[in-house]
């Protein structure tokens, strides 16, 4: 049997896998750095969640391909929270913000043609990249007392075949937001260019500390004055705005110049009328699970507070001069980035910090550089965190020790 080369991937267990596996296997005691699964951290979900699956409407079949009516107004009364209008005409549902990344993908690019990337960023680009046939070009973030976009970063890596900018607002791993400084910039670069922006805005709800204005502010309207003239396309679902990741829904808002705006709907209506992947039992309940989200929101919020607060405490006593670990300011989401002594590969770092009972991702998981690059999220239940990080803390801090007085 022949099989495409689109799906011609290395799926060999890596030593890292292996070792976690073994691990586990052996019932070792683990505390896990990387959990990001929130119906599997501790939070307390209603007891009724499930009673909106059970709608009598969803006995009918009624094929929307942009999704029901009922479903898509609970969207728009989501951003209206967030101070962006948005109307149910604009917006497509689909099973994940994967599926949405898939239907932009053959929407807007040929096969061959490319996305610009920001990175550090979250892998799951690559995949759905290669599966639609287009090309990803990563453009640099760099870090000066907090994250930003590089512009002549994101010009050296266009090409005369890029076709789109993907941003995450907030970022994922960095947690840092687009500010307007940098929308402009990028704008700048889309009009040149004649590029969409596609903007994923599923950590939307996690900032850490006040917003100036409040909620932070949306690409589905809240950047209107800087986005003049540039098609733009927000995508986000339920999986992180109420911590539901397996009740598969998410959604495309669509904005920008007409009449490209509504071209663009129509074909995106057609790709999603091919698969109509959406089920209607979740369309009932989308109102449902969004309206009443604010509780598990609430918690998670506060955990992801609590336990960053927590990784600061242990870091605070241990003098700059001799810290084995720094952790990178962020602004929302629920992931934190040390910066460790780059003296080994992180894989090596991180199968030691394995032996010791703690589980953290290597930074070059996100395309940070091999060596020097931890990632926590800060998710896990605190307990759990806690004596993560006093463990991690302990054993980089006496690796660094030992190396200073070697």
């Amino acid at each position: 049997m022949r099989f495409s080369d689109r799906t011609h991937w290395n799926t060999e267990e890596t030593a890292l896998a292996r070792a976690h596996r073994r691990r586990l296997a052996a019932g070792l005691p683990l505390a896990d750095l990387t959990a990001s699964n929130p119906t599997r951290c501790g939070f307390a979900y209603p007891a009724n969640l499930l009673d909106a699956l059970r709608d009598p409407r969803a006995l009918d079949y009624d094929p929307q391909p942009r999704g029901s009516l009922a479903a898509r107004q609970a969207v728009c009364a989501y951003y209206t929270a967030h101070g962006a209008q948005v109307d149910p005409a604009q917006i497509i549902l689909t099973t994940s913000t994967s599926e949405a990344y898939s239907f932009l993908f053959r929407l807007l690019l040929n096969p061959g043609e490319e996305i610009l990337v920001p990175q550090p960023g979250y892998p799951l680009f690559d995949f759905l990249a290669e599966l639609d046939d287009v090309k990803l070009r990563p453009a640099s973030m760099v870090y000066a007392h907090g994250w930003q976009i590089d512009p002549e970063g994101f010009r050296r890596a266009f090409t005369p075949q890029t076709r789109a900018i993907v941003l995450v607002h907030p970022n994922n791993p960095t947690g840092h937001f687009t500010k307007p400084w940098e929308v402009e910039e990028l704008a700048r670069l889309c009009r040149e260019h004649a590029l969409a922006l596609i903007v994923d805005e599923v950590f939307l709800d996690y900032p850490l500390g006040p917003s100036p204005a409040g909620s932070p502010r949306s690409f589905a309207s809240g950047f209107d004055d800087l986005l003049e003239g540039i098609p733009v396309f927000v995508v986000s679902g339920l999986s992180k705005i109420a911590g539901l990741p397996q009740m598969k829904a998410a959604w495309i808002v669509t904005s920008g110049p007409e009449p490209e705006r509504t071209q663009a709907l129509a074909r995106l209506e057609i790709i999603a009328d091919t698969f109509l992947s959406m089920n209607a039992p979740v369309q009932c309940a989308l109102p449902a699970w969004l309206e009443g989200r604010s509780p598990i929101n609430k918690e998670i919020r506060e955990r992801v507070a609590l336990n960053l607060a927590e990784l600061d405490r242990q870091l605070a006593p241990i003098p700059s001069s001799e810290r084995a670990v720094d952790r990178l300011a962020l602004e929302g989401g629920w992931y934190a980035i040390l910066r460790i002594p780059a003296l080994a590969p992180d894989q090596a770092t991180v199968l030691a910090l394995l032996e010791r009972g703690v589980w953290v991702h290597p930074g070059y998981f996100f395309g940070l550089p091999e060596s020097g690059w931890l990632v926590l999220s800060l998710l896990p239940p605190a307990a759990e965190f806690r004596s993560g990080v006093t463990a991690l803390v302990d054993i980089l801090h006496k690796n660094q020790r030992s190396n200073i007085t070697r």
